[in-house]
C-alpha cells in the first residue's frame, strides 16, 4: 500500500455519504467512492448512538486496527468510511476484520 490518508473535512465525509455506495452489516457500515488523489483516504466515524467516549474510542481503535490488516490488499483510487454501529465495540477486531472484507470485496475495491 503506498499512502493512507486520513479523511478529516466534513465536506469530504458529506460527498461520500451522498455520493458513495454503501455497504451496510451488522457490525459497520462501509461508504466508498473513488478519488481522482490516487491514494486510499480513509475516514471513521462513531455516532453517539454507539455509546460514551470510552465506547466510541474503543470502536475507532477495533476498526482501523481492522483496516491496517486489509490495507495491503485494498486499491489505490478509493475514498473509504467506516461508520461504527451500537454493536462495534463489544467484539473482537477480527470479527470487525471479516465484516469490513466482506463490504469491500462486494464494493470491488480488494485486490
Amino acid at each position: 500500500m503506498s499512502d493512507i490518508i486520513t479523511l478529516k473535512e466534513n465536506r469530504d465525509f458529506r460527498r461520500l455519504y451522498a455520493k458513495g455506495r454503501s455497504y451496510p452489516s451488522a457490525l459497520l457500515v462501509t461508504y466508498v467512492m473513488r478519488n481522482r488523489c490516487g491514494g486510499v483516504r480513509i475516514g471513521i466515524t462513531t455516532g453517539k448512538k454507539v455509546g460514551k467516549a470510552v465506547l466510541r474510542n474503543r470502536s475507532r481503535r477495533i476498526i482501523r486496527e481492522a483496516f491496517r490488516e486489509l490495507c495491503g490488499d485494498v486499491r489505490n483510487g478509493y475514498d473509504l468510511v467506516f461508520v461504527a454501529r451500537s454493536k462495534t465495540p463489544f467484539v473482537k477486531s477480527y470479527d470487525v476484520l471479516q465484516a469490513m472484507r466482506k463490504e469491500l470485496k462486494d464494493a470491488g475495491v480488494l485486490k
